[in-house]
């Protein structure tokens, strides 16, 4: 697919995040704390949600075929699959297809492992992540020296959307999707909990005010930011003065496969995650 250069003084780069829902929104978050200057694009593919339940070869002919419909629509300079279980599936694919970068994520596993102190870390992410080869990969890599508690849940996923739909998050909820970290069975303490899914970060907060103190969270936000900021700075996107005087008024555009958020609540938690100023479009297709 070609793609336009755009002129660096007028016009930002353009970020397209991809994600079965809102957990993305996570990522955005990060990618927007370090790259101000950036637009994004976020396609959340909600009609199919939740990714779990469906086939490997539904989801990678689906998740191509909206992505291609969206770089068509959004001409984006970069692509990030904020999910899991899409990263597994489609990034070579992409990469073949597209002349742009497409970053993936994976799970923190990497530096969970090289800073617990107690030898023992957590995995929370959806059921089909924690059973996946990959992961397994990732452990044999990174954690081999660590004991390894993997604790799968399709329903925390619910819960992050419903919280930034505004509604409220049980404590005694998220204590049972996450006892087992804290059982007795368990050699040493956990002291390092990877958010194995980019949903999971939006509930830090509460995460962290329902689990034992001395408890650290980790995600991949941070690294897919540092990431992204060192793609652009490799492309014709320096971090010029001129994008960054515009960062306030960067126009944002949210899509959703099915039916979209777009209500007060949804819109205020947009803007405590740094995108202030959203188009909200629902139904795009597929």
């Amino acid at each position: 697919m070609p793609h336009n250069s755009k002129d660096e003084q007028t016009s930002p780069p353009t970020v397209m995040v991809f994600d079965s829902g809102v957990g993305g929104l996570s990522v955005c978050q990060s990618i927007l704390a370090l790259c101000p200057y950036v637009r994004i694009a976020y396609v959340a593919d909600n009609a199919a949600f939740p990714y779990g339940t469906k086939s490997d070869s539904y989801l990678r002919e689906r998740i191509v075929k909206v992505l291609a419909e969206q770089y068509i629509s959004h001409q984006p300079d970069m692509i990030v699959i904020a999910c899991n279980t899409a990263s597994t599936l489609v990034l070579p694919d992409l990469r073949e297809r597209l002349n742009i970068p497409v970053v993936g994520v994976v799970p923190a596993i990497k530096p969970a492992a090289a800073g617990t102190e107690t030898g023992v870390i957590g995995l929370l992410a959806t059921s089909a992540t924690i059973q996946r080869s990959y992961t397994d990969q990732l452990i044999s890599d990174f954690a081999p020296h660590c004991e390894v508690v993997r604790v799968g849940s399709s329903r925390l996923v619910e819960i992050a959307e419903e919280y930034l739909r505004g509604e409220p998050v049980s404590e005694t909820e998220l204590v049972e999707i996450t006892s087992s970290f804290f059982c007795e069975s368990i050699s040493a303490s956990v002291d390092k909990i990877v958010l194995g899914c980019t949903h999971f970060p939006l509930l830090r907060m509460q995460l962290e005010a329902s689990s034992p103190e001395g408890v650290e969270w980790i995600d991949s936000g941070d690294a897919i930011a540092q990431r992204v900021k060192g793609l652009l700075e490799n492309t014709e996107y320096k971090q010029t003065p001129a994008i960054n005087n515009q960062a306030a008024r960067i126009e944002h555009n949210i899509m959703f496969t099915g039916d979209s958020l777009a209500n007060e609540s949804f819109e205020s938690m947009l803007s405590s995650l740094g995108l202030k100023h959203v188009n909200i479009v629902g139904n795009i297709g597929l």
